[in-house]
């Protein structure tokens, strides 16, 4: 098979391949649609012959795409336990497990080479499967080799995240660059066609060259639905409708609906229309062309076909219940959809896919008014909490009020009371705190009446988890141990652990790290039960509560980690915003500014970008802009304030108020500084005054000049500082992790403290807060301040950071991540942030147009004169 331009592509992954032998290699294939590179990899597997063991996965751009489709490709080749497991529905790390035994096995046997094909496509499982397999991949002589369209995949896109988890260290991206004009002139000499032409119309693209090179027409057609839909013209009418069925069907037709038909088949393989496929079906010779013919059919002519393929599907065993689905809804069969939409989101919701399930869940809701009441309503609470799972707030809670009033229409008084639990707790996530207290009150109203039961007592422990949102815990307690005691009488683990973290989170922010184990406790708690979403909640409060309430940033460390990766590992969107965003700020306190940077970009890139979950990020990212001297400083904390103020909680309203002061401080204004702060004391003054929140307030009141009605301190540290005993305040500081703080206490010493305290905030390019701390050296008399580093003359175009600025620099020079991270002293994960943010705010989507890019900049730059 001649491949233009490719030689160097194909080495590549030869070298890789022979790389695996010292341990697992991944390679990662980009380019935008019709670069060729299924044909790239089709050809190294080729050439890899009796080396290898290939085995082939497919992401299929189904309406909602097939649970762990790549996996269940391989399954049917390889056969055996993961073909088993996943047959029968199993636990997602047992699929996971059965597919690293495929890659072990003795030294002597071909090779496991995996591809994972249209990636961009991927489900949330079939990603999660991607991270976890890369993740261990150095343990075995393999290669996983994962091909996608870079223009397809944006700043945000699922993909980009999963990209970034895997280990550096052992991938390989292959951005494959469109032919050169000099390859398309001389392949178009060879036709007989004029180079220019092509050229200027094709570009580069191989699958558009070959196209038009194909043409018989004298003219150029427009597209590539004219290409196709061209060719398809000159066949015979049965060929044509059969090439009409084959382009409804996403990546491939199944040798079963296509049987019969072989002369047809052979008809179109001839003509390049089709190609055979790997299991005696057959495909578009790329998606493109069939998404062109597809596009091309009349609607009530695609309808018929997706009817057609229906039942043919219906007939076949083993088929994807998402493509059934898919058929059904473009069929418009109602009827289909019902029966099928429930079965892929079930499967969906056991894979950790929750996305997936909710989208299939909205499908059968579209096509819901026939069903009966009962079962409308047990389908929309299905919807609702796979969208909650999935991040989805909104969506959810109208969705829930939806079900809500088919439950109140029934009566069924039980039902009621669950509907507004779930309506409370999606209320607050969704930024409406006095519709969640109303929802709240009535769960537990409506079953006032009625003999105590397993409801009542996750109505209890609900009350509990607002109370604790508000920051009200002695209340949280005390409803904590009603929903805690009436669930052990009634055997109910589940809300028993749920009010377990709310009481043991209580309890923490009182008590300290003593209480710390029962938390700890009722996490393992949760997950020995399967109850993912307690666990990943009672990690998350963990770490925010070391952090925030108790200033213990070191150890809050492994924690805030670990709650990330649970709640991102088990599809848990909603709880990994707020994981992430809870990090984020840990990193600002930590002088880990980059990768606070790179937690809070990641969390409002999620669904749910209004609400509680919006407001830690947007509060993060506006004190670093704050720091730093950036002009949009005051606009993000703007709206964090207007997402605090919407949820309506102190735990999002305190942190808030903080930032703002210290913002106007430093922007000369200590009156509008002592207001914020003064609100934010005026709304803690329940609070215990051993919380470092309320210390954390007083500090900025009294840095700001303020110091009338306010209590002295508990927390040690912030104490120390207001006596004055910064040397003392600074050391406590750097045992507890908090380098920001340790710097604020440095800044108060003598010269050589404060000299230590710029180099800190020199370090995070915090130019605002160090040119206010030079001044006020200054004002106190010294008269040899240190200097700062220079200002860059101009703002980088594209709105880079100093330290993306370096970054993109070295991609420019070829380096890779772990050079990368090499030469500017910093860790390959903290690189892999900078690349992604790099990518986002150039709007590319490769290393290679970043360079691309670099090297246009600096030849746009005049020389010095």
């Amino acid at each position: 098979m001649e491949l233009w331009e490719r030689s160097a592509g194909l080495e590549a992954l030869d070298d890789l391949l022979r790389e695996s032998a010292k341990g697992g290699r991944i390679a990662v294939v980009s380019g935008e649609a019709g670069l060729g590179k299924s044909a790239l990899v089709a050809e190294f597997a080729r050439r890899c012959g009796a080396r290898a063991r290939v085995m082939w996965g497919q992401c299929d751009r189904l309406a909602t795409p097939r649970v762990l489709g790549p996996l269940h490709d391989i399954a049917r080749h390889t056969g055996g336990g993961l073909s088993a497991l996943l047959t029968m529905g199993a636990a997602q790390e047992e699929v996971y497990c059965a597919f690293l035994s495929e890659l072990s096995g003795p030294s002597q046997r071909p090779r496991p080479v995996v591809v994972v094909e249209d990636a961009h496509w991927a489900d949330e499982a079939t990603l999660d499967w991607l991270v976890f397999a890369g993740r261990r991949i150095e343990r075995f002589a393999a290669m996983l080799v994962v091909t996608y369209r870079d223009d397809e995949v944006g700043a945000h896109h699922p993909l980009r995240r999963a990209l970034a988890s895997l280990p550096s260290a052992r991938v390989e991206r292959l951005s494959l660059a469109p032919l050169s004009e000099g390859c398309v002139a001389e392949q178009a000499r060879l036709a007989g066609r004029d180079g220019d032409h092509v050229y200027r119309h094709a570009g580069g693209n191989p699958l558009l060259v070959t196209e038009m090179l194909k043409s018989d027409t004298d003219g150029v057609p427009d597209a590539v639905q004219d290409l196709i839909l061209d060719r398809l013209r000159t066949l015979p009418e049965p060929a044509r409708d059969l090439a009409h069925l084959v382009s409804v069907m996403p990546t491939r037709a199944e040798a079963a609906m296509v049987s019969g038909e072989a002369e047809l088949v052979d008809l179109l393989v001839e003509a390049a229309v089709l190609v055979p496929a790997a299991d005696g079906g057959v495909a578009y010779r790329h998606e493109l062309l069939r998404c062109a013919v597809e596009d091309s059919l009349p609607p009530a002519r695609k309808a018929a076909l997706n009817r057609r393929v229906l039942r043919l599907l219906e007939s076949l065993s083993g088929v994807d219940a998402g493509r059934l689905v898919h058929h059904a809804r473009q069929a418009g069969d109602s009827a289909a959809v019902l029966r099928y939409a429930h079965v892929a989101a079930a499967a969906a919701a056991r894979q950790g896919a929750h996305r997936e399930a909710a989208a299939h869940y909205r499908a059968a809701a579209e096509h819901a008014s026939p069903l009966p009441a009962p079962d409308r309503a047990a389908l929309l609470e299905d919807y609702a909490s796979e969208a909650h799972l999935a991040g989805m707030h909104q969506e959810a809670l109208s969705i829930q009020k939806a079900a809500l009033a088919v439950r109140e229409e029934l009566g069924e008084v039980e039902r009621i009371s669950d509907n507004l639990r779930q309506v409370s707790r999606l209320a607050w996530w969704s930024g409406r705190p006095a519709e969640a207290r109303d929802a709240c009150d009535r769960a537990v109203a409506v079953l006032a009446s009625r003999p105590a039961d397993a409801r009542l007592a996750m109505a209890y422990s609900n009350t509990s988890q607002l109370h604790l949102l508000a920051w009200r815990f002695d209340e949280a307690i005390s409803w904590g141990e009603r929903a805690r005691d009436l669930a052990d009488r009634l055997g109910d683990v589940a809300t028993s652990v749920h009010a377990a973290v709310n009481m043991s989170t209580a309890r923490m922010v009182h008590d300290g790290v003593g209480a710390q184990p029962a938390l700890e406790a009722a996490a393992e708690l949760a997950m020995s039960h399967g109850l993912i979403e307690q666990a990943a909640r009672a990690l998350a409060n963990l770490a925010a509560v070391l952090a925030d309430d108790l200033g213990l940033c070191a150890a809050a460390v492994p924690h805030a980690d670990r709650a990330v990766d649970y709640a991102e590992a088990q599809g848990l969107d909603g709880l990994a915003q707020w994981a992430l965003g809870s990090r984020a700020r840990l990193n600002l306190q930590r002088c880990e500014w980059d990768r606070a940077l790179a937690d809070a970009e990641a969390a409002l890139a999620r669904p749910s970008r209004f609400g509680v979950n919006a407001v830690m990020p947007l509060l993060v990212l506006g004190r670093i802009q704050s720091a730093r001297g950036e002009p949009e400083a005051l606009t993000t904390l703007e709206a964090a304030l207007r997402e605090a103020e919407r949820v309506g909680d102190l735990q999002s309203l305190i942190p808030v108020l903080e930032g703002r002061s210290e913002y106007y401080l430093w922007s000369g204004d200590a009156e509008r500084a002592r207001e914020e702060a003064r609100r934010g004391l005026d709304l803690a003054a329940h609070l215990p005054q051993q919380s470092m929140v309320v210390g954390r307030l007083a500090y900025r009141y009294w840095r700001a000049g303020g110091s009338e009605h306010v209590a002295e301190p508990a927390g040690p540290p912030l104490r120390l500082m207001m006596r004055g005993e910064w040397a003392a305040a600074a050391a406590d500081w750097a045992d507890r992790g908090d380098v920001y703080f340790q710097a604020e206490a440095l800044a108060a010493g003598d010269l050589e403290a404060a000299s230590r305290a710029l180099r800190i905030l020199d370090g995070v390019r915090a130019t605002r807060a160090a040119e206010f701390l030079r001044a006020d050296l200054r004002a106190r008399g010294f008269s040899r301040v240190p200097r700062g580093p220079r200002r860059a003359t101009a703002d980088h175009a594209a709105g880079l950071t100093p330290r993306q600025a370096d970054v993109l620099a070295l991609i420019a020079e070829g380096l890779s991540n772990t050079e990368i991270a090499a030469r500017l002293t910093l860790s390959p994960k903290t690189v892999d942030h900078h690349i992604s943010a790099v990518l986002a705010k150039l709007g590319v989507t490769s290393r290679v147009q970043a360079a691309a890019l670099a090297h246009r900049q600096s030849r746009s730059v005049p020389a010095p004169s």
